[in-house]
């Protein structure tokens, strides 16, 4: 096991090092000593805390979850052969085939960042948050700092953990109904699609059984997939900010993203603005 750390801690450091910050939607400043992301910004893209980074690339911390890895090899950009690589490295083995995905194509991640006036978040086919920028920890607050295994939007529509409570208040011009319906939909088409995939039918027995609304919409809903709306979110300092939320699927990586932009000029793209202005990126730190 030794070795097998030691190796992981490895790989982390040369993949970090070859990241150039600007791909990861970090400005370029003078000033750095060595090439590629800091260990401080690979724990903010990955959600977790940097001692725990420090401790994984020392070989320190044994044993990181699937989860751990899976957010370092999306924050890393990796290919799905290194992220294979990273996953045996922890002496997991990688994801297989048939099941849900969580890999962000490097280029999926490099749009998200570059287009860094506007909030995108990525999520996968169960509507797991897998990849954000700046602008959506602005808008939402910093998905970071809620549990890895909570980052879901089923979860925060109808759970009672961490997400639900994370979630800040929103109306959506469908009406709250017809868009829980919907997000229900779309993980009935998930389970038809992924029946091996043990994550998902753990967040849906989970789901059924602690919330009535979402057991009820599981046996009578027929509601349309979620796609595109129109959303008031209840910012904490900014007051209600009324954008279009569009989803955009990703060709062959059966992806989501989630995009809030609003008209040129409006009051509300003056919001926009100034969250960027105010908010810039947070960062995580998750123990």
């Amino acid at each position: 096991m030794a070795s097998a750390r030691s190796a992981f801690g490895a790989l982390l450091h040369a993949w970090r090092d070859r990241l150039a910050p600007a791909d990861a939607g970090f400005p370029v400043t003078g000033g750095r000593r060595a090439p590629g992301l800091r260990r401080e910004e690979l724990a903010q893209l990955a959600g977790l805390s940097v001692d725990y980074v420090l401790r994984l690339e020392q070989g320190r911390a044994r044993n990181p979850s699937a989860q751990v890895v899976g957010a370092l090899a999306r924050a890393l950009q990796l290919s799905r052969t290194e992220r294979d690589e990273l996953y045996r490295a922890a002496g997991l083995l990688p994801p297989r085939d048939g099941t849900i995905g969580t890999h962000v194509p490097p280029g999926i991640q490099r749009l998200t960042a570059r287009l860094g006036d506007v909030p995108i978040g990525v999520f996968g086919a169960d509507w797991t948050l897998l990849w954000w920028n700046g602008m959506w920890s602005g808008l939402h607050g910093d998905p970071a700092l809620v549990p890895v295994g909570e980052r879901n939007l089923a979860r925060a529509v109808f759970g009672t953990g961490a997400a639900r409570a994370s979630m800040r208040p929103f109306r959506s011009d469908r009406g709250h109904g017809a868009f829980a319906a919907s997000i229900v939909a779309d993980l009935r088409d998930a389970v038809s699609r992924y029946p091996a995939d043990a994550g998902l039918d753990r967040l849906v027995r989970e789901l059924r059984d602690t919330s009535a609304a979402f057991a009820q919409l599981w046996t009578t809903a027929t509601a349309s997939q979620h796609t595109s709306d129109r959303k008031t979110v209840r910012h904490p300092e900014l007051g209600d900010i009324t954008l279009d939320c569009d989803v955009l699927v990703v060709p062959g990586a059966d992806l989501r993203m989630v995009t809030y932009t609003a008209a040129g000029g409006s009051e509300d793209a003056g919001k926009l603005d100034l969250l960027r202005v105010t908010n810039g990126r947070a960062a995580g730190t998750l123990p």
